[in-house]
């Protein structure tokens, strides 16, 4: 047996694996949206705040407009989830739907840089697919809160009760479009949940 000593190994940097990465990544994105007139970021800007090269960015992802799928990707799989549990627990109704527009807004009081990406201001200078997306986010949303009104719409004894929950359903998707773009174009300044209980009511 050898008497030699064993050499210390080298200390090495723990290097984040690349799931890591990805979603670090992700997340200085979303910080950086954050901040006042951050409407675009630059990958340059990017890979300063995570103090890495752009090219390591690209090695995550292959585009900035993939990055920021990330976050859609993010913001679709929490409010849907958060929909599907209130949809669980709720019958369909008015109750429903409020607690639906609660939930949009409480979220993006809770992420305010993925706000900016909700309303659109993030991607004007991106994808236009992008912003597709977003659209069909609120329309999904929409549709949601259509199908939670129609059956209350009925009980009120409506001759158009499909008619009348498009349109509630309609105006409960703009009205909250309309506060969420109000909080990230005041520099999340105006909270979305302003008066909220007493708006909602208003349109139900």
């Amino acid at each position: 047996m050898s008497s030699e000593p064993v050499a210390a190994a080298a200390p090495t940097r723990k290097r984040p694996k690349p799931g890591e990465r990805r979603v670090q990544i992700l997340q200085a994105l979303a910080a950086m949206l954050e901040q006042p007139g951050a409407e675009r970021v630059t990958t340059a800007a990017l890979a300063a705040r995570l103090e890495v090269s752009e090219a390591a960015l690209y090695r995550h992802f292959a585009s900035k407009a993939q990055m920021f799928e990330g976050l859609i990707d993010f913001i679709e799989q929490s409010v849907f989830t958060l929909i599907n549990q209130i949809t669980e627990r709720s019958a369909p109704g008015q109750e429903q739907a409020a607690r639906i527009i609660a939930m949009l807004v409480q979220f993006a009081e809770k992420n305010p840089g993925m706000t900016r990406v909700m309303v659109g201001d993030a991607l004007v200078y991106e994808n236009e697919r992008l912003q597709n997306r977003m659209n069909q986010f609120f329309d999904k949303i929409e549709a949601t809160l259509r199908q939670a009104l129609r059956g209350a719409a009925a009980a009120e004894g409506s001759a158009t009760p499909s008619v009348d929950a498009q349109v509630r359903a309609s105006a409960l998707t703009a009205f909250v479009v309309g506060r969420l773009q109000r909080f990230a174009r005041s520099g999340f300044r105006r909270q979305p949940s302003e008066h909220l209980d007493v708006a909602v009511a208003l349109m139900l």
